[in-house]
């Protein structure tokens, strides 16, 4: 599979590009994930001519604004240039399918950035151009690289990364009612384990060839906002469950019970969603069905990457 195009901030590829001249170079971005995606890295602090080593940079409130500014030379106030310099890279931006920021950064950071200007720095800040980058690109999945180191929140991204392709792939081919009532369905049990899938099947069923393009936005908004929200155990049990019920005829006895107590003990904990996952696509290699052929929830992503054996 061709690779997919993911935004990031160039020192987390090993770049020395750091205001003291350095990297924050980050091994499972580097090495795992640069095997399924085509890193296009951006130090927007560097291409706005602030050089490398450079006098450092921070967030602060003044007048009840947040401006960047020089930390040894507060005259320095670059909050325009970042914000220009985003603006500016709006059209490659919109080729991406994800982001992934530096953690902290004045200009990067995506949430929780140190902001000085009372007796203690509060972490209520997002980077100048992170924030203007995210504010243009509403339905991009973000990511910061510190907040990856978790388990659920890694597979959350990247998840959201595969589904946006996917629908960036649609729209290319040119939308159709149909297409995307295929779209929904394949995504479906995804959705599912994620919040209530109803609403968006709603929407869906006034779809046709006069408002496709209006329904669409309204359903890939609604989408990726949804897909923020981490999968809870609870809807994947249920969805488990759910997919169970195609088997209803197909299992004997035993093989029902295996999978209900396999199920249960994902439900307290005791194995990693790929137990029955892999026990369940055993089944359904025997006894094919069309609708969960074709849904992602059991392969939403390359298996290589193994998410879901720490979930």
């Amino acid at each position: 599979m061709k690779k997919i195009p993911i935004g990031i901030s160039s020192c987390l590829l090993g770049l020395n590009v750091r205001f003291d001249g350095g990297h924050k170079r980050d091994s499972y971005i580097a090495g795992t994930l640069n095997d399924y995606f085509d890193f296009h890295p951006f130090c927007p602090e560097v291409e706005i001519g602030l050089g490398t080593p450079r006098p450092t940079i921070h967030l602060v409130k003044q007048n009840n604004e947040i401006r960047c500014v020089g930390v040894k030379n507060p005259e320095q106030d670059v909050t325009e240039q970042l914000r220009d310099h985003a603006h500016q890279q709006k059209p490659l931006h919109a080729q991406l399918c994800g982001y992934i920021f530096k953690k902290d950064s004045p200009s990067c950071g995506m949430e929780r950035v140190k902001v000085y200007g009372g007796a203690q720095p509060h972490r209520e800040g997002v980077g100048i151009y992170a924030e203007i980058m995210m504010r243009n690109n509403p339905l991009l999945p973000v990511e910061e690289e510190g907040r990856l180191g978790d388990a659920g929140l890694r597979e959350n991204f990247i998840q959201r990364v595969y589904i946006y392709h996917r629908w960036k792939n649609l729209c290319e081919e040119g939308l159709t009612p149909r297409k995307l009532t295929e779209f929904h369905a394949r995504h479906k049990l995804i959705i599912m384990s994620h919040a209530d899938y109803a609403p968006l099947g709603q929407l869906l069923a006034g779809a046709n060839t006069d408002n496709i393009e209006e329904v669409a936005a309204s359903y890939i908004a609604q989408l990726m906002v949804l897909l923020k929200k981490v999968a809870s155990r609870k809807n994947h049990v249920n969805v488990l469950q759910h997919i169970q019920g195609y088997l209803k005829k197909e299992l004997s006895a035993d093989d029902k019970a295996e999978l209900c107590e396999l199920i249960e003990r994902y439900r307290h904990g005791e194995v990693p969603l790929i137990v029955p996952i892999t026990l369940l696509k055993h089944h359904f290699r025997k006894a094919p069905d069309p609708y969960i052929e074709q849904s992602f929830y059991m392969s939403p992503y390359p298996q290589e990457l193994q998410l879901i054996n720490q979930l």
